[in-house]
């Protein structure tokens, strides 16, 4: 890189899933979202698309509940985000959830990963280094469902992120949105 270039900007958009349920004798992996989430969803798309936390790709863990909420949070972004299964972020941790990110390809700058706690929560606390300290703090204490984490990374490639590089953006639930209008 010449001396005087700077890096390019990443963001990453940490989506934890909406609210499930939890019906007798269903497998975790096939647990459907409860009425609660089938209302914080959407609540979320429109705030991205309103705030222009719009990706280019968008990693959806392969749990029925992530994929529902995917589906609607998507219905309020452009419709040629591609989007993607993703095994890799379907109960595991941090380090794992990074392994996912580091491969994404360097022509994609604005990522979504759509999956669980605990991974996003200690993934999330992992990479801010700094940032917005009201949201900081919002998100040390709870990562609940359907909330977002948006941090901002001056690495060239996600193969660069990692612990502390990047900036917590915001932090936003969709109780804090409701309670907004």
């Amino acid at each position: 890189m010449p001396e005087n270039a700077k890096p390019m900007t990443r963001r990453l958009m940490l989506l934890r899933h909406a609210k499930s349920a939890w019906p007798e004798g269903v497998a975790d992996q096939r647990r459907p979202l409860a009425g609660r989430g089938r209302k914080a969803a959407p609540v979320i798309g429109d705030y991205m698309a309103r705030t222009g936390l719009i990706p280019d790709l968008a990693l959806v863990s392969i749990a029925r509940r992530a994929q529902e909420t995917w589906a609607l949070v998507s219905e309020a972004l452009p419709p040629d985000i591609v989007a993607e299964n993703a095994a890799g972020i379907y109960e595991v941790g941090a380090p794992a959830i990074l392994a996912t990110i580091r491969a994404v390809e360097p022509s994609i700058h604005r990522l979504l990963l759509v999956g669980h706690n605990p991974g996003m929560t200690e993934l999330a606390l992992m990479l801010a280094g700094d940032g917005d300290a009201a949201a900081l703090a919002r998100l040390r204490g709870k990562f609940p469902t359907a909330g977002l984490a948006v941090l901002d990374f001056n690495v060239e490639q996600w193969s660069d992120v990692g612990p502390g590089k990047g900036r917590l953006i915001r932090f936003v639930t969709p109780h804090m949105l409701e309670q907004s209008t």
